[in-house]
């Protein structure tokens, strides 16, 4: 079963996203770091992803938990050193594991020294890499930090923001910062990282006029729903740096704009991102309404522009997926079989393999700005506490972290890890499911069902979303390969979903 060409690794890859302050500690802090994912690194062999994405461990004054850079080619002492990131690409590479870094191009940390240059005088050379205005617009910055910009006492301008006041936008206007934020791209590039997760790139371009916005009167934060042409010339420039480096490397951009319409514009002509991040399934319930609408969305627009979809379900800003579907692990597991079988390229954030729900903070406990804390719990790596993280951790565990801990889950053959690896080598062995078209089948309104194809490969994936058992009747002998619920795996097909049942079926044997 062969395929007809060869195309770029990322298309078929799964992607691991390490929160790193809450992955693994390494030395005994109580925070998650570098030498903790290296030493982890065997657990996302056993799962079978391709390539790891590092959430910020750049230096930062971890005001926004490390999104507020103040030195873009340097390792925070929170997590290691240079030296440890470049064994941790050393040795993931050597794991057939591909590493992408979180880069952060609209602004930078109010301690970097770009920003203390600016802000030390008007006259600064470096004044303009940043945007200062004698008066401020309406434009609302995210994180509930109110209005986009602050005053300077000292040089008597306000600054813009559109995060936290200690997160300063560069001014991707001028050629030096260009330049400069390139050169960290090939800092990066020439250590051997596979590529870039971007943050926000739909923010880096500003209407040039400043004009007020409507949106914004309403309390709307600006980053909402900025989407001006100059992003993309932004965008432009990026990519031509990533694609003069041998080897498929890769962008896959954050714009955070809920239309799959508007998101598409960041793919350009094949000269902008590889891969755009679909956040629509981080907003929905456990509904067959909702999935079906988006993927249709997604492919009558992305199939035919040639751009490759991703998808995501949680991630480190938003609630976990199974804390949204009402705490359910049956839930959780149907949701796995559909992640990982659509038409693109799939990103688990850490725990989802491990069925983890959001953690209970208390008011007192809490530490981010935006109230993201509960997904960023630390994972159980040992059943006994602190669950193999050698201090009590940054940030309390998630509910039954003794019973979901990674050591009881390698035992247990029905586990959440056991359901996760065994889709994900499905996903490796099938073409059809790598690469192959999305073609929807008739159902059951609380069923979802769809065909993937290439050549003479072939699967079809029924997801039951109901309280009840439903019918999903199909043409041709059909085997379960993988079910949701680990039940009659290698069994024929009866066309009989139990309650929340998900399946991945492949021809029947003969």
């Amino acid at each position: 079963m062969s395929e007809p060409t060869q195309p770029p690794w990322w298309k078929g890859a799964t992607v691991y996203q390490i929160y790193p302050r809450s992955f693994a500690d390494g030395n005994g802090d109580g925070v998650g770091d570098l030498a903790g994912v290296l030493r982890q690194l065997d657990h996302l062999q056993r799962l079978g992803v391709d390539a790891l994405w590092l959430s910020p461990v750049f230096r930062s004054p971890m005001i926004d938990a490390g999104y507020d850079i103040s030195d873009y080619c340097d390792i925070d002492p929170l997590f290691g050193s240079l030296a440890d990131i470049d064994r941790l690409i050393a040795e993931a590479h050597a794991r057939g594991i591909r590493v992408l870094l979180d880069f952060v191009p609209n602004h930078t940390s109010d301690q970097h020294p770009w920003f203390l240059e600016s802000r030390s005088a008007r006259d600064n050379p470096r004044r303009d890499w940043y945007i200062w205005r004698d008066q401020p617009n309406n434009w609302r910055a995210q994180l509930n930090a109110g209005s986009a910009w602050t005053w300077d006492e000292h040089t008597q301008q306000y600054y813009l923001h559109l995060f936290l006041p200690q997160q300063p936008d560069l001014n991707w206007r001028n050629p030096e910062v260009i330049e400069a934020m390139h050169g960290v791209l090939r800092f990066w590039l020439e250590r051997g990282v596979d590529g870039f997760r971007i943050d926000v790139i739909h923010c880096t371009g500003k209407d040039p006029q400043f004009a007020d916005d409507p949106r914004c009167l309403a309390g709307e934060p600006l980053a909402n729903f900025n989407d001006q042409p100059y992003s993309h010339e932004v965008l432009r420039g990026i990519r031509r740096i990533v694609d003069s480096y041998p080897g498929d490397r890769v962008l896959v951009g954050e714009v955070n704009i809920r239309s799959t319409e508007r998101i598409l514009q960041y793919y350009g002509a094949g000269d902008e991102l590889h891969m755009s991040f679909n956040f629509t399934p981080l907003d929905a319930p456990w509904d067959p309404v909702m999935f079906r609408t988006c993927i249709r969305d997604v492919e009558q627009l992305l199939e035919p522009a040639g751009a490759w979809p991703t998808w995501v379900l949680s991630n480190h800003d938003n609630r976990r997926q199974r804390s949204r579907y009402q705490g359910s692990l049956r839930s959780a597991h149907a949701a796995a079989v559909l992640l990982l079988t659509l038409r693109g390229t799939p990103f688990l954030y850490q725990g989802e393999e491990l069925g983890l729900e959001d953690a209970a903070i208390a008011p007192d406990e809490q530490i981010d700005p935006g109230g993201r804390d509960g997904c960023r719990a630390p994972l159980p790596w040992l059943a006994e506490p602190p669950h193999g993280w050698g201090a009590a951790p940054w940030l309390p565990f998630a509910p039954d972290a003794e019973a979901l801990a990674v050591e009881r889950q390698y035992r247990a053959a029905d586990s959440t890890f056991a359901l996760y690896r065994r889709l994900i080598a499905a996903r490796k062995a099938s073409p059809a499911l790598r690469h192959g078209r999305w073609e929807e089948l008739p159902s059951h309104p609380q069923v979802l069902a769809y065909r993937r194809e290439l050549g003479d490969d072939c699967r079809i994936v029924c997801i039951n979303f109901a309280e009840q058992a439903h019918a999903c009747p199909l043409n041709g002998a059909w085997q379960l390969q993988v079910a949701s619920d680990g039940q009659g795996e290698g069994r024929p097909y009866s066309g009989e979903l139990a309650p929340g049942q998900a399946v991945l079926l492949c021809p029947k044997e003969t």
